[in-house]
């Protein structure tokens, strides 16, 4: 690092920052942190939300601007955001002309749906996928796990496990925040609609806890595939029980975070959730699923309860443990911002990326 102007340029492959999704949170938070004042940042939008053809033109356009912050601007590194499936061949031109100009490239995996792209796949695409990861000077992934999955397609050595983050309030697991908060019963589910989400499974589970508890509302925050999910609530009867604001943003995800019991996250399949991260920020317990890097966020048993995908007696047995013993449910609450602060700090986020940054320009 150094003075302002010896700092060394980065690149950063990012999507909008409207964009609704766990990268774009990510990402936002890199805006006027340490990140940029110990580094020279610039970043090119790859991605935005819409139709096909607008995320085409957004593409092209930032393949464009890359060619030319490689001719006028030329970064020391480049760090890529980038997920599986229609991400992998957006990024790839991106790659490519880093690589051709023999620029460091750090290629930062978000996603969850390898089988897709690589394990399912034919000789060719896996071909592809083997030859454009090997252009990358470092792999970062979520977890441990996805490392050793990564690991079949890039050398171990050249994978960096940089967990996802959150940020902290304290203030949330005070007694009187924790009381009002079982109180209220409230369980909160914030991300997309799809099945990799298990959004789906909701409504039964739902079903299954207000039978317990007649005043309990669950909340789901997101947008996508939300027919299936409307389908299920109106078969069950439970238009007042489980209700879709659409995305949620600003102020009311705060709003909705600080007030709701639970956290929710029925997922199918997962990398590392930012949702969860930041659910336990707000020392909220979590009731999740066994899958991806959630178990090693989530504490089975400590901060919150996994459980089989599809699991819905399961989760919602878990949800009325909490709601009918105040104790455990505060003892779980605390330990989610415990685990939160130790492992998962913003700073420790920084540290990580800005050492890889070290690393590769060296």
């Amino acid at each position: 690092m150094g003075t302002e102007n010896s700092r060394k340029k980065i690149c950063m492959i990012v999507q909008e920052r409207t964009v609704k999704g766990g990268i774009a949170a990510v990402i936002e938070n890199y805006y006027g942190s340490r990140l940029e004042k110990d580094f020279d940042i610039t970043y090119v939008e790859s991605y935005c939300d819409g139709s096909k053809w607008k995320k085409l033109f957004k593409a092209l356009s930032a393949y464009k601007e890359f060619r030319h912050v490689l001719r006028t601007n030329r970064p020391d590194a480049v760090h890529v955001h980038s997920s599986f499936g229609p991400s992998f061949f957006r990024k790839m031109p991106i790659i490519i002309m880093a690589h051709n100009k023999k620029i460091p490239i750090i290629n930062h995996i978000h996603g969850s749906a390898l089988d897709e792209l690589y394990t399912n796949a034919g000789s060719f695409k896996k071909y592809l996928v083997r030859k454009i990861y090997g252009y990358c000077t470092r792999v970062v992934v979520l977890s441990e796990e996805w490392k050793e999955k990564l690991s079949v397609i890039v050398p171990s050595d050249r994978i960096t496990v940089v967990s996802n983050y959150c940020k902290l309030y304290p203030e949330m697991a005070d007694d009187k925040s924790l009381s009002q908060r079982f109180e209220k019963r409230q369980i909160l589910y914030l991300g997309r609609f799809d099945n990799l989400k298990g959004v789906v499974d909701i409504p039964a589970i739902a079903d299954i806890v207000k039978k317990k508890f007649s005043d309990v509302r669950f909340v789901l925050g997101g947008t996508g595939e939300t027919e299936p999910v409307i389908s299920e609530i109106e078969r069950l009867g439970l238009q007042d029980t489980v209700i879709l604001p659409g995305w949620i943003t600003g102020d009311e995800k705060e709003k909705l975070l600080r007030e709701s019991a639970i956290f929710l996250l029925p997922s199918h399949m997962e990398a590392m959730p930012m949702s969860i991260l930041e659910a336990m920020g707000y020392a909220l317990p979590i009731v999740s699923t066994e899958v991806g890097g959630i178990p090693q966020v989530v504490a089975k048993d400590v901060n919150g309860k996994l459980y089989a995908p599809q699991n819905a007696s399961g989760m919602a047995q878990g949800i009325m443990d909490y709601l009918s013993d105040y104790e455990a449910y505060a003892a779980a609450a605390r330990k989610s911002l415990e685990i939160a602060d130790e492992k998962y700090s913003f700073d420790a986020h920084i540290d990580k990326l800005e050492k890889i940054y070290d690393e590769v320009i060296a």
